[in-house]
């Protein structure tokens, strides 16, 4: 029997969501299970792999080849009978091509580094991508779990003064309006924890398809009560505005991805340039026609070849202009994503530099919501104040706490926002976010 209780208990324990789940719990979950992330892998070494693609073009070229046949001939000659053959005939051929002289080779080892470099870069930032993605959704999670928390608190306090206006109403002490004031703000009330509710089973969801697995959100690690945000490092914009342009993996991508359309119009344009190669060959036949019935031929050669292209049909322009045309678009594109990670940068730091501020604010509102409610409903005892008067405070104290915690949240994800921007984002910033997390906090 104890036995038994034991083996329940310790499946309980290790039961998915039955133990705590912290930040960084997540991140190595989300590293195992995120599709976005686990396809980031294979892409870095698809891309990778055009490096040596584009150098293969520049290296030497064995091949060896191997025929053989059976043959039937009638041969006849002038005063003589005619001769019946049916033999075999065998050949082969080891060659090897070295280019000397080739501008689309050269073209393509370049653009082949510049696409491997390319992939490295989208990799980074991808991996910055889930760092950042990882905090957001857990943020996101933990503050849906917020406010369906505080809108149920809400509903069970409205539930309490409706029952107590209705006591005094059946009492002859209150009026039928308080009882349909309270009704309708309970009303109210159900219908907002209905949809703190479907909130907070969407961002439960999105946790969960970067995790891998289900996910209770009473076991994640809340934002500590006291969470205040850190002083802006560095503390100018033009200082974030340099990182971002030295060191956003996505800007640089983008560049690499420039010099790969600047190299296509290199390997284009060499379709009307002359090559040269050095060729070498080795060849060995038996009875490969009837000139040479019967007789074992070796031949070894080394050379130059020489090939001038002429006329292609107007293929070469053709493809050369659309060459240049994708050229153009990845320059404007790069402008683009230039401007659009610079207006993001403003806004994550615009965010973060005014993130401490505005928690304070809303903390003192807060606390000031409170101080207001027990003081309304002091009033109200003395005959001051009215239901409605209540009613309002404590809707104002709802509000703010809620605005407290959304403040909160959005200064911690600004400050990640601002650095994944700035192209600084790594795991060391996610230690430092998840000491803001605490468990039963």
């Amino acid at each position: 029997m104890r036995r038994r209780l034991f083996f329940t208990l310790l499946c309980l324990a290790v039961a998915p969501g039955a133990q705590a789940l912290g930040l960084l719990d997540a991140y190595q979950l989300a590293q195992r299970n995120d599709p976005a992330w686990l396809a980031a892998e294979p892409a870095r070494e698809a891309g990778g792999a055009q490096r040596q693609i584009g150098r293969a073009a520049l290296l030497p070229t064995l091949s060896w080849g191997y025929t053989t046949s059976r043959n039937q001939s009638e041969v006849s000659s002038q005063g003589n009978p005619s001769q019946a053959r049916d033999y075999r005939s065998q050949a082969a051929t080891l060659s090897l091509q070295q280019p000397l002289l080739d501008f689309e080779a050269l073209a393509r080892y370049r653009q082949g580094n510049a696409q491997a470099t390319m992939a490295e870069l989208q990799w980074q930032a991808d991996r910055q991508a889930l760092l950042a993605r990882v905090v957001r959704l857990y943020s996101n999670a933990l503050l849906a779990a917020q406010r369906s928390h505080l809108s149920r608190e809400r509903k069970h306090a409205l539930g309490e003064r409706l029952a107590l206006n209705q006591r005094l109403w059946d009492g002859g002490e209150g009026t039928h309006t308080d009882v349909l004031e309270t009704q309708a703000r309970l009303n109210l009330a159900l219908a907002e924890q209905i949809e703190a509710l479907d909130a907070q089973d969407a961002a439960e969801r999105a946790l969960q398809g970067i995790l891998g697995q289900p996910v209770a959100l009473q076991r994640l690690h809340a934002l500590v009560d006291d969470f205040q945000p850190a002083p802006l490092l560095p503390a100018g914009f033009d200082a974030w505005q340099q990182l971002a342009l030295q060191h956003n993996r996505q800007l640089a991508a983008r560049q690499q991805g420039l010099a790969v359309a600047e190299q296509e119009v290199q390997r284009q344009r060499a379709g009307h340039l002359p090559k040269l190669g050095l060729y070498a060959s080795s060849r060995q036949s038996r009875s490969e026609s009837e000139t040479t019935y019967q007789q074992a031929i070796d031949t070894h050669s080394v050379g130059l070849q020489l090939t001038v292209p002429l006329f292609a049909g107007g293929g070469v322009s053709a493809a050369t202009r659309q060459a240049s045309s994708r050229l153009a678009q990845a320059r404007h594109e790069l402008d683009g994503q230039t401007l659009e990670t610079l207006d993001a940068l403003r806004r994550h730091y615009n965010a973060s530099r005014n993130g401490a501020a505005r928690v304070q604010a809303y903390r003192l509102a807060a606390d000031s919501a409170a101080a207001q409610v027990q003081a309304t409903r002091n009033s109200l005892l003395g005959g001051e104040r009215i239901n409605l008067d209540v009613l309002d405070a404590e809707q104002q104290l709802f509000r703010a706490r809620l605005q407290l915690r959304e403040a909160q949240h959005a200064s911690l994800l600004a400050s990640v926002d601002l650095k994944a921007a700035a192209g600084i984002l790594d795991e060391a910033d996610l230690h430092e976010a998840a000491v803001h997390f605490r468990r039963g906090t």
